[in-house]
Formats: structure tokens, C-alpha cells, sequence
């Protein structure tokens, strides 16, 4: 066995109760710990992704059997592969405030929204966005989860408002 830095594992699969804990589990029982990861629902299907970080004891194609071989993972996208960066964030992933967004759904919100945070040199370190049904059609939610300069974060968080509320969408925020 070859031991590797770090690794990058994702996966596509169905959304189904018991996932998330089913792929862990496997991870766990490779021996293998577990650094940053996520786990979205994106329409019927899921997205987990993980950096599996040092030290690696078992062989890519050994993870890539072990995972294929799961019930919850039939028909799954697998992917695991070398990763090469650095598995530690540095300070501009650090987050420092959650900005919801709400309101109709309209071309390029998103792209709208996410522009005004490059111009205040803020990262995004997690956005979600949804479609949730309502009464009267439904309602397109963003969260954020961002990192803002201190001395911009006043301004940005104004700025987003600013853009949010020309969009006829509503805006709430709070420090992390």
C-alpha cells in the first residue's frame, strides 16, 4: 500500500434516509479520516463530497470496490482521486456571517447576488439555494455562508440588501 497525502471522494447518487451514514461508515471502516466534507440534496439525487486526509491506508481502486459495493450507492457516480491541495482552509474561508435571501425566483439572481461579494473582496464558502413550494407557486431561497473583511463587512452587507431589495427579495443576516 502506497500512503497518499490526501484524497477527494465524491459521489452522485439517489437521495435516500441512511446515506450519508452509509458512505462514512464505509470510509470509517477503511481506516480512512475524514477532513472537510459536504452533503447536498440536489433535486431526487444527492452530492457528498469529502477530502479524506493523511494518513491514507488502502488503495483508490480498494475505496472505489468498497464504495460500489453499497445498497445506497447502486447506480452511483463515484469519483476518487489524488488531491493535491492543501486540505486546510486558510482565513478567507473562516465564516464570519449567514445571509439568507429570499423572494420569486428571476434570470441571473444568483450571479447577481454573488457578484456584489467580489466587489467587497468577501469569499462564499457555502451557498445553497432552493426552490421551496408555496401556497402562491414557490419561493427561491439562497443561503450564504460567507467570510467578509471587517472593515467591509458593513458595506457588503449593505450592498447585498441594496441589490436584494432591487430584486423585490427579501434579506436577513447574522455574525457567524
Amino acid at each position: 500500500m502506497t500512503a497518499r497525502k490526501s484524497l477527494l471522494i465524491q459521489l452522485f447518487a439517489r437521495d435516500e434516509p441512511g446515506l450519508v451514514s452509509s458512505v462514512s461508515g464505509c470510509l470509517f471502516d477503511l481506516g480512512l479520516n475524514l477532513g472537510d466534507t459536504t452533503f447536498a440534496v440536489l433535486g431526487t439525487g444527492a452530492e457528498f463530497t469529502v477530502v479524506v486526509e493523511e494518513p491514507v491506508p488502502v488503495e483508490i481502486a480498494e475505496i472505489e470496490q468498497r464504495l460500489k459495493e453499497l445498497p445506497e450507492l447502486d447506480g452511483a457516480d463515484i469519483r476518487v482521486e489524488q488531491f493535491d491541495i492543501a486540505p486546510v482552509h486558510g482565513p478567507s474561508a473562516r465564516i464570519t456571517h449567514r445571509i439568507t435571501i429570499r423572494g420569486d425566483d428571476q434570470p441571473g439572481l444568483v450571479t447577481r447576488l454573488t457578484e456584489v461579494f467580489g466587489d467587497y473582496e468577501a469569499n462564499i464558502v457555502r451557498l445553497n439555494a432552493e426552490r421551496i413550494p408555496s401556497g402562491s407557486g414557490s419561493t427561491y431561497v439562497i443561503r450564504l455562508a460567507v467570510w467578509l473583511p471587517e472593515s467591509r463587512a458593513d458595506a457588503c452587507i449593505a450592498a447585498v440588501r441594496n441589490t436584494a431589495s432591487q430584486l423585490q427579495l427579501s434579506t436577513e443576516w447574522q455574525r457567524a
